[in-house]
């Protein structure tokens, strides 16, 4: 019966460890999500400014209203 009780805590003890790396873990992939996205905004806004000093024109923005992308099917056109 001891041997349980020993064997309860042991594993009891390993699931409290893996629960405290899952959560660190996690707090670690929040934090690097956040860096990777100020990183591309940072980009972003560099790329601009070096198409403004190097007097280059800015991409062009395609509009939301321009209409379905190429390629695109509706699906009222595949009912039969």
């Amino acid at each position: 019966m001891t041997f349980l009780w020993l064997l309860a805590g042991a594993a009891l003890a390993a699931a409290l460890v893996a629960w405290r790396q899952a959560r660190a873990t996690a707090r670690r992939l929040d934090q690097l999500t956040q860096m990777y996205w100020e990183l591309r905004y940072q980009h972003g806004e560099l790329r601009v400014k070096v198409q403004r000093l190097s007097g280059e024109p800015p991409p062009a923005v395609q509009a939301a209203d321009d209409g379905p992308p190429p390629g695109f099917v509706p699906l009222s056109s595949l009912k039969r």
